[in-house]
């Protein structure tokens, strides 16, 4: 049998291999070839310009369609029109297509692209070469295209950003720095002072692909209030400057070493001294008026993702400095609190008025702007967000002002975390994370009634022919990135396997599932080198990882949550692609578990192996015990004793109430999220929702977003945890049930304190599924309205009276 299914993996490899440029979505220019300044296209961290000039006789139906690595941002006649690309894999560009009619007047235009390519390995990013291409097409005439010889695209070389500057965490590119003229930005708006043209070069094609998901909306937000103002000593350096050695660069992270950086902005910062400053609460009234040497904190109410803007206007030469995080931490923005470089450092050469806006994204709630030696007015200052437009489409209010806060957090934490790909973080890291995209898809489909980012996101991995710097068979822990020291997560790539058996169940998309047989087969096939003589993984390589707990601890040499976790990839293989026998082999592994790792009380993480022998240790954590039950080794009725005991005992208080301190806590990565699943299932009403609200109410007061830990120490804006919104749908909406594919929705009315809730869930392009329910002592009155072509089933279980009303 498996000498069977090596042959039908290397089948499916060499017939995958013929069609990958054909399977996705295929797009082409009419004219426009691909272009970069000459000889450039492997400079680290370049920034270039490109713009054409073209005339219209009329306005109507200009399309622009552009592509380019690693990112753009368009402007047509001075006003910014969007920001790209979707990301797309190694070897694969997606394409933006943008009608630009609304931004055009009849006779000259100026479009205008900058562009920059950091050309270094990434979580977040592809280390592959930079290009531009675009044209504008209105019908079948071409008005202007990159590479053509009658209608073509000027290069500049954007030299007023720092190139050789720190990398801004080890997961992204570089830093923010800028050296300005207030003329620097004129080439965007007008002809005239506009840089030396630079010689560009045609590059080869490259694969075209779609865009596949939609555009943001960039809508510009301004900050709520001041909170803090305060001074700044120039003459006194911190005393112990932080140097970030994470982004040091060595042979397999690439960047500027740091004895060869022209700027440092972090260095530059810590030359002065930000004194405690004065608490406020004063509304935002522009222009403002900032002195020389202070500062001023913005809050702009929420945690939000996007794009620094700051127009202000000074009268000598100064530097600016603007940092940000999600939090406060001692009365100051932290900008390092992540080990990234929240700091962007402008050299405003000469007295006039700028308007600068950073070239990548940035998650924040506050924003300090320093001033250093010289007065400045501040005419404006904001976020230009870069969200999913879709996230709002979901509905959701409930008696419970709690649960309507956590709601929204979990909305706005998907929005921000799911613009092209599912990642984990908007910030430090902007990564496909595996793992996290299990959860974070859950909620994309309640969210915006499609699953176009998941599509994306595993065409992403689909596409590749070979992932470098990985054993064959092993699939990247995110992508797109480069992983150049070798690592993976085994643990991730397993849960790439369950995500792909819901997300065909969510969508129908057989033709994406069967593309990525091969690599799911290859996947499983890796891991049979790591198979003891009872059939279980043992000393997985690279990093395993179970949860930000304890739990990774505790991961060899037979760790049983991984195990469990893979007897959930081998059931989703056999359903997948009719391979039974994987079936078979999944329900042994559980039974040895079974045998092995329940101690009478809790399940123990790992065994180790002591002189050829394995050990069962006495390592217990909380998240082993909801592997346990997620992936089906136990279930409440077999182990009955062990369910009351985490249903009772366990929860967002245990650490205080001191119950099972032997067994190491869960966080919320993943532990917390596998808990209110599991209560779920088991149809455990009010404890969901009363747990979920010690368990996030306090993020979602603090950020407006939900946390990668309890504590504040990482991430405070993780994609993962907006599973909550699913959570709420099935439980407080009474939503149980939605399957898209068959188009069938079960509506179940469970016991609970909330007085009433409402809730619309999108489905497709312009429908939903709507439902309204409010109760008294005797009666639920509800109304229910789906599309035509949905069936309907509707229990009751909580002893009163329906009443159905009409809406």
């Amino acid at each position: 049998m498996k000498k069977m299914i090596s042959i039908l993996i290397i089948s499916l490899i060499l017939l995958l291999g013929m069609s990958m440029k054909t399977w996705a979505e295929t797009k082409t220019f009419v004219e426009g070839k691909p272009i970069w300044l000459k000889e450039r296209t492997k400079v680290m961290n370049d920034f270039a310009g490109f713009r054409a000039i073209f005339n219209v006789d009329n306005t109507e139906n200009v399309l622009l369609r552009c592509a380019g690595h690693d990112f753009y941002r368009v402007y047509v006649n001075g006003k910014f029109v969007f920001y790209g690309p979707a990301r797309g894999p190694h070897g694969f560009h997606r394409v933006d297509e943008v009608n630009i009619s609304n931004y055009l007047q009849k006779g000259e235009n100026i479009l205008a692209i900058e562009a920059i390519v950091y050309n270094v390995n990434g979580y977040g990013i592809t280390n592959q070469p930079g290009f531009i291409q675009a044209e504008i097409m209105q019908g079948n005439k071409v008005l202007c295209a990159t590479g053509s010889e009658k209608y073509p695209f000027i290069g500049f070389d954007l030299n007023y950003k720092f190139k050789k500057v720190e990398r801004y965490s080890f997961q992204r590119g570089f830093s923010e720095a800028y050296r300005l003229t207030p003329q620097s930005l004129d080439w965007i708006v007008k002809k005239e002072n506009a840089p030396t043209p630079y010689e560009i070069e045609i590059l080869e094609n490259k694969a075209l692909i779609s865009r596949g998901v939609p555009m943001p909306t960039f809508e510009k937000i301004l900050p709520e209030k001041i909170i803090i103002e305060g001074k700044v000593n120039l003459q006194k350096p911190i005393e112990k400057p932080w140097i970030n050695k994470n982004v040091e660069p060595r042979s397999d992270f690439l960047g500027y070493p740091f004895n060869q950086l022209e700027y440092s902005p972090p260095k530059d910062f810590q030359k002065m001294t930000i004194e405690k400053g004065e608490r406020k609460e004063q509304s935002v009234s522009f222009p403002l008026l900032i002195n020389a040497s202070t500062y001023r904190v913005f809050d702009f109410g929420r945690s939000m993702t996007g794009f620094v803007c700051l127009k202000i206007k000074v009268d000598e030469p100064t530097k600016v400095f603007i940092t940000f995080d999600e939090m406060l931490r001692n009365e100051t923005v932290d900008w390092k609190r992540l080990g990234c470089h929240n700091v962007i450092a402008l050299h405003l050469l000469e007295k006039g008025e700028y308007n600068f806006e950073s070239i990548e994204p940035y998650t924040f709630r506050y924003m300090q702007i320093t001033n250093t030696n010289t007065s400045s007015t501040i005419i404006s200052t904001g976020i230009r967000l870069y969200e999913n437009p879709e996230a709002q489409k979901a509905k959701f209010v409930c008696s419970d002002e709690r649960l309507n806060r956590i709601f929204e957090a979990g909305r706005a934490t998907f929005a921000q975390n799911a613009v092209d790909i599912f990642m984990d973080c908007p910030h430090r890291e902007r990564a496909g994370w595996l793992c996290d995209s299990f959860f974070t898809s859950r909620a994309g489909l309640v969210l915006t009634g499609n699953t176009s980012v998941e599509k994306n996101f595993f065409e992403n991995f689909m596409l590749p022919p070979k992932f470098e710097f990985l054993p064959d068979g092993m699939l990247p822990m995110c992508y797109p990135s480069d992983h150049n020291n070798g690592q993976f997560i085994p643990n991730w790539a397993m849960w790439f396997v369950v995500q792909l058996g819901e997300y065909v169940k969510r969508s129908n998309d057989w033709d994406l599932v069967n593309a990525l047989q091969p690599k799911v087969l290859a996947l499983v096939k890796f891991f049979d080198q790591y198979k003891n003589s009872d059939g279980l993984l043992e000393k997985l390589p690279s990093w395993v990882f179970v949860e930000w707990s304890r739990a990774n601890d505790f991961v060899q040499d037979v760790n049983y949550p991984s195990n469990m976790l893979f007897a959930g990839v081998l059931d989703t293989v056999a359903e997948l692609y009719k391979l039974p026998e994987y079936k078979q082999e999944a329900e042994k592994i559980r039974d040895t578990i079974r045998k092995q790792s329940f101690d009478g009380t809790f399940f123990v993480d790992n065994a180790v192996r002591k002189e050829g022998k394995l050990e069962v240790t006495r390592n217990r954590t909380e998240v082993c015990q909801y592997f346990a039950f997620f992936f089906k080794v136990a279930t409440r009725e077999t182990y009955s004793d062990l369910w009351n005991i985490l249903r009772n005992d366990f929860g967002p208080h245990r650490k205080e109430n001191n119950k099972y301190p032997e067994v190491y806590l869960a966080n919320s990565f993943i532990g917390n999220v596998l808990r209110a699943e599991l209560l779920t299932l088991s149809g455990e009403g009010d404890k969901v929702l009363d747990e979920s609200v010690g368990y996030l109410d306090y993020m979602a007061q603090r950020t407006g977003t939900l946390w990668e830990n309890v504590d504040d120490g990482a991430s405070l804006n993780h994609g993962f945890a907006s599973h909550v919104v699913y959570i709420y749908d099935r439980i407080a909406l009474g939503v149980s049930e939605y399957d898209p594919v068959n188009k069938k929705v079960k509506i179940v009315f469970r016991p609970l304190s909330l007085k009433y809730c409402e809730g619309e869930i999108p489905v497709g392009s312009n429908q939903t599924i709507k439902v309204k329910w409010q109760q008294d002592d005797n009666t639920i009155r509800y109304a229910i309205n789906t599309p035509d072509d949905y069936s309907v089933e509707i229990e009751n279980l909580t002893g009163k009276n329906l009443v159905k009303e009409t809406n």
